[in-house]
């Protein structure tokens, strides 16, 4: 996958070997892993509006800045879940985490937006838990009009 190039969630399911024309996977969560690879993506809408998103799928996900990302996990993970764990060792257990961002779930005219692969991430820190919040390093910069809009959004 090219970075900062946009995809569909179904493009990016098949890069990931989660999916194929004879089998097309049923994830519809904001994370999607593939354990042979030891490989998992986090899916991240900017903007949640409450007809797309229930209450508890509200996170809040933002960029700190061009190289750092705040990520919320899903409502269920402990930080002393084997999920949980994976994030925080994810450096000593080799894991690959790919972060894929868009601004939001449609676009002007209504179509649905297609999720810009941010690149690779590492593990920082954590805060919490059921979600934790999580500091990701991102190993190259976000680009500016991503970074422009996560930023706005922070700002409120």
């Amino acid at each position: 996958m090219k970075l900062h190039s946009r995809y569909t969630r179904d493009q990016i399911l098949v890069a990931m070997r989660l999916s194929t024309i004879e089998n097309k996977s049923s994830s519809r969560e904001g994370v999607a892993e593939n354990k042979d690879l030891n490989c998992e993506a986090l899916f991240v809408n900017l903007k949640k509006s409450e007809e797309d998103f229930s209450p508890t799928t509200m996170y809040d996900d933002y960029a700190i800045n061009e190289s750092l990302f705040h990520w919320q996990s899903q409502n269920q993970t402990a930080a002393t879940s084997s999920k949980g764990k994976s994030y925080i060792q994810q450096q000593e257990k080799n894991k690959t985490i790919l972060l894929f961002v868009r601004e939001s779930k449609t676009d002007a005219d209504g179509f649905t937006k297609g999720y810009v692969f941010v690149g690779p991430v590492n593990f920082v820190e954590f805060q919490g838990s059921k979600p934790m919040s999580i500091t990701w390093e991102l190993e190259k910069e976000m680009p500016h009009f991503l970074w422009q809009e996560s930023a706005k959004l922070r700002v409120g």
